[in-house]
């Protein structure tokens, strides 16, 4: 198959960023369906992309007309074999657990057509822990966006050993033909490219919050103060969402039986549990639409 034979886009999972490289696939032309098991985050994410739009629309970047057609390609299913008909390309993005991710992409291996390639959005694992899983591993490989996908335009195309050449290069045209700038691996990698140097920072701060040796707000005052950044790791983990900084927390924790990544996943819990997990839902380690760390007084200690 080639680029020019891309039409239809799956996207599995509708949380955050499946609601994200969604609508930009469809703003670009495709056609777009996301599935979800749950009825309720499929009326969410629609809400949350027809908000988008109305942004997109009220800051000039879109016409009314332009936004609706938009729309116009976008369908949401609860029903696998509905949701995988004609597809030419899936984009999963459920939760990190290579588990559920395995068992999905074998479900869908059975419904999908022969030719559809498959993709994952993991932002932690590496394509070999589920290439078999696929059962097409020839056209499978990671395709990682990062959040906002229209604003950071990044995207990692990691093959594993067994992809083949021809998956890569439309990955790579597919990755261009929806504005994404691709970084293509030589060799897999945890963590990808930017992640991996920002899986250590974010390490790193949650490391001196949890072990009690500066708070939350001034680990990110010596960030933005230091590298004049608009917001610090916390602000930052508001906008990734705290219940995936735990879920990624926690199974790497486990699987390296790592003391201090328990005690960081541990942390971050306590926020989970109280239902503060980022901006998405108003709460995490600052509150929303106005966070303390844009305020002009927030470097101040104020």
């Amino acid at each position: 198959m080639k680029i020019e034979d891309v039409k239809r886009v799956l996207i599995i999972g509708s949380g955050t960023m499946g609601q994200e490289i969604g609508l930009q696939s469809a703003m670009y032309g495709y056609q777009v369906t996301y599935y979800d098991i749950a009825p309720e985050m499929l009326e969410k994410a629609a809400g949350r992309i027809q908000a988008i739009l109305a942004g997109f629309v009220a800051g000039g970047h879109l016409s009314q007309e332009q936004a609706d057609a938009v729309l116009a390609r976008i369908t949401y299913s609860t029903d696998p074999q509905a949701a995988a008909h004609e597809v030419d390309l899936v984009s999963e993005s459920v939760p990190e657990d290579p588990t559920l991710k395995t068992k999905i992409f074998a479900q869908f291996n059975a419904l999908c057509p022969p030719r559809t390639i498959f993709t994952t959005n993991t932002s932690s694992l590496i394509p070999s822990l589920i290439a078999e899983a696929t059962g097409r591993p020839a056209q499978f490989a990671a395709l990682h966006f990062h959040h906002e996908v229209w604003v950071s335009n990044v995207v990692d195309v990691m093959p594993h050993a067994g992809t083949n050449a021809e998956t890569v290069e439309l990955l790579i045209a597919f990755a261009k033909r929806i504005g994404q700038i691709p970084i293509v691996s030589k060799k897999e990698n945890y963590g990808y490219v930017f992640n991996a140097m920002y899986n250590a920072l974010n390490r790193e701060a949650i490391t001196l919050a949890a072990n009690g040796i500066a708070s939350v707000e001034d680990i990110d005052r010596a960030w933005m103060g230091v590298m004049k950044m608009p917001l610090g790791p916390f602000g930052m983990l508001d906008g990734v969402g705290l219940d995936t900084a735990w879920h990624i927390t926690q199974y790497w924790a486990n699987t390296l039986n790592d003391p201090q990544l328990k005690i960081n996943a541990d942390f971050l819990k306590t926020y989970v549990d109280q239902g503060f997990v980022g901006i998405k839902n108003g709460r995490g380690f600052y509150s929303y639409p106005d966070p303390l760390y844009a305020r002009p007084e927030f470097l101040l200690g104020e």
